[in-house]
């Protein structure tokens, strides 16, 4: 038996309960994790509200570092004493130790610690596709990326100022336009009393941007079209303002002949070769130092239920980590 945080069935952050839950033996291709710290991501949210659905009772959670403790039969990439962490379906991650697929999770460097790689998988790699895969972020262009000070926020300003870019940001208070600048974000936009879009348009000399990555939804998925130039890409990867509302394409016409995606992580770390490069990319720009992870909250993982309020009170900065 083991500590996890399970939900019975959806509901607000009161539906995270702290209970003992059976553990087996690790299966065929699976190996057993013992956590050292654990992710908390905005999906997690979307998974306790249904959002995202789940066969209940559930233990949530897609992100965790820690120790190989067993292997099952058929696994000989790993053994136990090897450091490894995931961002990974399926859900599981908020728990002493869990099992998982071998294939899915990739071994840490030395240099990195248990909470810097729980703090980054899910982020860091989400970032990785975003900046050179879904649009290549190239020298010389002005981007604009929402929740700029949040986790993946503040990796994205490092990195898409890394490959030489200029960063737009939207962040929600003073406090958060200094983090962000500070890793890295050329112009914030204070988004509860400024015009975003008019903003945007100001500091391109109303040209546009070429890309705008959208974590926000429903909120700001106008405004974003209104930020882009003419065959732009708005890349709309997050609801957490809630899901965006249906709308005709023709208006992506009117605009400007927009393209519009809607990436996942799942997707774009689908086979193992795809996943072995996003976190290679990731963890080599990490221990050059280009990018640094900013572990700027840390929670016993059995009160995830305090980690979610604040979460959605919008009152976290950077990466947020459980500890077991």
């Amino acid at each position: 038996m083991v500590k996890a945080i399970r939900i019975h069935k959806a509901g607000g952050p009161e539906a995270l309960t702290w209970e003992e839950v059976a553990l087996d033996k690790p299966g065929a291709g699976q190996i057993l994790v013992r956590h050292g710290a654990v992710g908390l991501n905005y999906i997690d949210v979307y998974h306790r509200t249904g959002l995202y659905p789940l066969t209940y009772p559930s233990v949530i959670g897609m992100e965790g570092a820690g120790t190989v403790e067993a292997v099952g039969p058929g696994v000989t990439s790993l053994k136990p004493g090897d450091r490894v962490a995931y961002a990974s379906a399926p859900v599981g991650a908020y728990a002493e130790a869990r099992l998982i697929a071998a294939e899915r999770v990739v071994r840490v460097p030395d240099a990195i610690t248990d909470q810097q790689a729980a703090a980054m998988m899910l982020q860091g790699m989400t970032v990785e596709y975003l900046v050179r895969r879904t649009y290549p972020v190239k020298r010389g262009d002005t981007v604009v990326i929402h929740a700029a000070a949040g986790g993946i926020g503040l990796i994205f300003c490092q990195w898409a100022k890394h490959l030489g870019a200029t960063v737009i940001g939207t962040v929600g208070s003073d406090e958060k336009a200094k983090l962000a600048k500070a890793h890295g974000c050329d112009h914030t936009i204070v988004y509860t009393r400024e015009d975003f879009a008019k903003q945007v348009r100001e500091i391109t000399g109303g040209a546009g941007v070429p890309v705008v990555y959208d974590s926000i939804g429903k909120d700001t998925f106008e405004g974003s079209l209104d930020c882009l130039r003419p065959r732009g890409l708005m890349v709309s990867f997050g609801n957490a303002s809630g899901p965006v509302a249906s709308f005709s394409p023709a208006i992506l016409g009117a605009k400007g002949s927009l393209y519009l995606t809607r990436p996942s992580l799942v997707a774009y770390t689908a086979t193992r070769a795809d996943l072995e490069e996003s976190a290679k990319a990731l963890f080599d720009v990490v221990t050059s130092g280009a990018v640094k992870i900013a572990v700027n909250q840390t929670y016993p993982l059995k009160d995830a239920a305090q980690a979610h309020r604040d979460l959605e009170a919008r009152k976290t900065t950077g990466s947020t980590v459980f500890i077991p």
